[in-house]
């Protein structure tokens, strides 16, 4: 099979130059200097167009064509290998390599100016670079909609999630932005308001209670680290992953959830096939499948009664706190806490996808000039009213929040939602077949949870697609009820 043997090469040297962009994006998010942005630009774009050019020359497509006449002499993994190196292929050969040096510099500023708009909400500042952003973004989404025979918007989504349409993503969240209005009111109208938990919480303070966390749920700090950024995120390479946090000293739910939220997608990295490493099949199956993970983490495990049990003493501890309100149950009753809110990270697990079905309508305008940019603030703040019953008091907390957009991340929003679903099938999943898993959790003993997820998603990379992985696993392909059943159960029962 020397065809695939030199795709193999070929793919692992495309991954290195993968690897080195994302600690590169890392950097520029925790620790590059703000006049470093420029010449940064540059560099990324550098990289991203060679690994452009290697991936859609001519010997690549012809290797290609040649494995895939050897297909019959390959076991299970190389042949999902070569089938992702053929849809990384046809993607990538939509578009022409100056295209993806523009975005990559039109993405770099966009990202930097948000970074000084967001905290004096100023739009304005944003928009010529946003403008910019969503131009190359429909250029993108028509090349790559012709090349692969689908819709514009589902051309970039396929990007995220293979397979994902838009009409599958409204036959699973239009029933939801229905259904969740009215449960929030009855929510609204049966929960016990928990007892404030007084600050201050130091920064310092909440960073070592994370990494404790972290160490706790199983993260190995000889492969990652945890930092500061005005976003949290989780990026790196599976033998080096690299996480962020932000702290409020008001607040130490908000760093230590982002934290525990972060963690679930960096145990997933982390987990990924190790024989497989460096190649197309031993990436994460897909962002529904990695939103599954930390949301199944921050969600389902650590916002339940067992866990913070558990978290309790370990904040009496940390910051000198005491009396009723660091107890175990009104630390219950804050955690699941249901509110209207205008931040979408802070959002509570019922209103959270009312917050995504907003970006995903808008971002879809956007992206067919359905909507003008110089129009967002405006349509942003109407669809808070009618989805949430509120309205944003300036940019800031409204349509600047999110650094997606102007990173380029469109089509993305929709798969955290989707995510949410995907947890809530999965801990069903796992309350049947491994309650051993879940007794643990009440002790900080996290191994055969994470054994369990390692075994059932981790380890399979993107050798299936998510749909056959769910119904492998749980019995069903992905859908709302598990998720309502959790919330009904959590917070009406």
């Amino acid at each position: 099979m020397p065809a695939y043997q030199a795709l193999e090469a070929r793919f692992k040297r495309l991954s290195d130059i993968r690897g080195a962009l994302a600690v590169l994006h890392w950097d520029r998010q925790t620790m590059m200097p703000a006049g470093g942005n420029a010449v940064r630009a540059d560099q990324v774009a550098t990289l991203q167009q060679i690994g452009h050019e290697l991936l859609i020359s001519d010997e690549t497509g012809a290797l290609l064509e040649q494995a895939s006449a050897e297909v019959a002499g390959l076991d299970e993994w190389q042949g999902a290998n070569l089938r992702e190196m053929c849809r990384a292929y046809a993607h990538a050969t939509a578009l022409e390599p100056e295209l993806v040096a523009a975005q990559a510099r039109a993405t770099a500023r966009a990202e930097m100016i948000w970074r000084e708009a967001r905290p004096r909400s100023d739009f304005k500042r944003l928009l010529p670079a946003l403008e910019e952003v969503f131009r190359l973004s429909r250029e993108e989404a028509a090349a790559k909609a012709l090349a692969l025979d689908l819709a514009p918007y589902d051309a970039l989504l396929d990007g995220y999630e293979p397979g994902l349409t838009s009409a599958a993503i409204d036959a699973l969240l239009d029933p939801l932005a229905d259904l969740l209005p009215d449960l929030l009111e009855q929510v609204l109208t049966r929960q016990r308001e928990p007892l404030p938990t007084p600050g201050p919480f130091p920064a310092a303070g909440q960073k070592a209670l994370g990494l404790r966390l972290m160490r706790t749920l199983g993260f190995d700090f000889e492969h990652g680290r945890l930092d500061e950024s005005a976003h949290p995120f989780c990026g790196g390479v599976p033998d080096d992953v690299r996480l962020t946090a932000r702290y409020d000293e008001s607040d130490a739910a908000s760093g230590l959830m982002a934290i525990l939220h972060e963690t679930g997608h960096a145990l997933y990295n982390a987990g990924l096939p190790k024989a497989w490493r460096g190649q197309p099949v031993g990436r994460a199956l897909g962002m529904v499948a990695h939103e599954s993970q930390s949301l199944l983490i921050e969600m389902q495990v650590c916002r339940s009664r067992a866990f913070l049990g558990y978290l309790a003493p370990l904040l009496r501890e940390t910051f000198g706190a005491d009396g009723e309100a660091f107890s175990a149950d009104n630390l219950y009753r804050a955690a699941i806490r249901v509110g209207r809110g205008f931040i979408r990270v802070d959002a509570d697990e019922v209103t959270y996808p009312l917050h995504v079905v907003l970006r995903y309508r808008l971002e879809k305008a956007l992206l067919a000039d359905d909507l003008r940019l110089a129009d967002l603030p405006g349509a942003w703040n109407e669809g808070m009213r009618a989805l949430l019953g509120i309205v944003p008091p300036d940019d800031r907390l409204g349509c600047l929040q999110d650094i997606h957009w102007p990173a380029g991340a469109i089509a993305y929003f929709p798969c955290y939602t989707l995510g949410a679903l995907m947890a809530a099938q999965l801990f069903q999943a796992i309350e049947a077949a491994a309650p051993d898993a879940l007794a643990g959790i009440a002790r900080g003993d996290f191994r055969a949870l994470l054994a369990w997820l390692r075994a059932n998603i981790h380890e399979h990379g993107a050798r299936d697609d998510t749909q056959t992985l769910l119904t492998r696993v749980t019995g069903r392909p992905l859908e709302a009820r598990p998720f309502l059943r959790h919330l009904e159960a959590r917070y009406l029962s």
